[in-house]
């Protein structure tokens, strides 16, 4: 049977995920949020970040149960059901697909609007080729692409939001701390949960590590600790960040929301920072990608390789590159739907395949420990049936909080995704193919 090889440290993996995460997309969707939240970015950030705190702690109880590459889709196989591990790793399966997609997208609209005269699918094309190019050479090239990018994005971070605090105490005379960006008029919860739920596209990464299990050093110990420090640290950069921002910029008014950031740059550094921005984003949105490509390609071949979907399509590795080709430049067709969505859309369709695979995955924690090992005691009740509970309501409400039309298209996604079971198993007679992720 086909194996990855380990090569991934604890710091490697992290880096991984931050880099999917992407910083600086805070940034890129600062003016949707705004709209959304009616001035309340930070409150968006802050409730999305409790809500994916929760759900980190279950995907870490997971994976320390179940270390290999299978994420979601084996956490809900092994603990609950090997029927309902197929409809998660299907709901998995387009939002992984559809990720990359939604990266190059807002790439691409920044990109264009720099340079009007070159077209936007140009920029699309391009962004796709290049990340292609690099994910089929293999992983231990993306990562040096991705510790060098990585640092440039950071550059523009910090940049960024000190000149948005030097405008707010300079220009703005205003105070250096106020409440002001978490509320302005009023505090309304529906509209900051509709934001929260769009925000929770920046936080992406911290699941997507867990398929790289088959990659890490001792799995058991990385995976968890990985995908805690990454939605730690998102949390803490992606508040703070939209907290100076919005200080800086406080009105919803903009003239494009989908760039309100490139507007926002001018106002607070001028023509010289804008470029600066420009170029950090873009980076961000390219390592985002590169990431986003890479694990959307092993949970394709993870699924391939035991014949759950072909498997002499999708279950085998290049012998030259030791990387799943196929797989990786399936990734890359299905981005070309870049060309007839926006960024809204993309986003909130992304999302609720997540919220669904997150809201399974605190289930599954449930079902794993409480139930199937009957751990008990009073720090049983906490960490095995009262977080993830918690986890699996906030998860539910945000689900709820999304456009109706991406609700739509994923229930259709998914009732695909039945049609195939039923086939597949025959009627639902008998069990799905099994991915089995155990290394020989």
């Amino acid at each position: 049977m086909a194996q990855l090889k380990r090569t991934l440290s604890l710091g490697a993996v992290t880096l991984f995920g931050i880099a999917y995460m992407t910083p600086i997309i805070v940034f890129g969707t600062f003016g949707i949020l705004a709209d959304t939240t009616g001035g309340s970015v930070p409150s968006a950030y802050l409730a999305a970040s409790v809500a994916m705190l929760f759900t980190a702690l279950s995907y870490g109880k997971m994976a320390k149960a179940f270390p290999v590459a299978g994420s979601a889709y084996t956490y809900v196989r092994k603990s609950i059901s090997p029927k309902l591990g197929f409809l998660a790793g299907w709901a998995v399966l387009l939002d992984y697909l559809f990720l990359p997609m939604a990266i190059w997208l807002i790439g691409a609209a920044y990109l264009h609007s720099a340079f009007p005269s070159v077209p936007h699918p140009v920029w699309v094309l391009a962004f796709i080729g290049v990340t292609t190019a690099i994910n089929i050479v293999g992983l231990q090239l993306a990562k040096t692409v991705n510790g060098v990018l990585m640092l440039l994005q950071f550059l523009v971070l910090v940049a960024f939001v000190g000149l948005a605090a030097h405008y707010v105490t300079g220009p703005l005379n205003q105070p250096f701390w106020s409440l002001a960006p978490f509320y302005q008029d009023s505090f309304q919860l529906p509209l900051v949960m509709s934001g929260a739920a769009i925000a929770c596209y920046s936080f992406l990464g911290f699941d997507a590590v867990s398929t790289l299990t088959e990659e890490a050093h001792e799995p058991r110990k990385t995976i968890p600790r990985a995908i805690l420090l990454i939605t730690l640290l998102g949390g803490v950069i992606f508040i703070v960040a939209s907290y100076f921002v919005q200080l800086a910029h406080p009105s919803t008014d903009s003239a494009n929301a989908d760039s309100a950031a490139y507007e926002i740059a001018k106002n607070i550094g001028g023509d010289i920072f804008v470029s600066f921005f420009l170029i950090g984003l873009i980076v961000g949105q390219f390592t985002s990608g590169l990431a986003a490509q890479a694990s959307a390609s092993r949970l394709l071949f993870a699924m391939g390789r035991d014949g759950v979907i072909p498997k002499r399509l999708f279950g085998r590795l290049s012998e030259r590159f030791g990387t799943p080709v196929i797989s990786i430049i399936l990734c890359g067709v299905v981005a070309l739907l870049a060309l007839r969505m926006d960024v809204t859309t993309s986003t909130s369709f992304i999302n609720f395949g997540a919220f669904l695979a997150f809201s399974l995955v605190n289930l599954s924690v449930i079902f794993q420990y409480w139930i199937a090992e009957r751990q008990r005691g009073a720090k049983a009740v906490m960490v095995y049936l009262m977080l993830p509970l918690i986890g699996l309501i906030a998860d539910i409400w945000l689900m709820a909080s999304l456009d109706h039309m991406a609700i739509y298209l994923e229930l259709a996604w998914l009732a695909i995704g039945l049609v195939y079971l039923v086939i597949i198993t025959g009627g639902l007679r008998r069990e799905p193919p099994e991915m089995d992720f155990e290394e020989a």
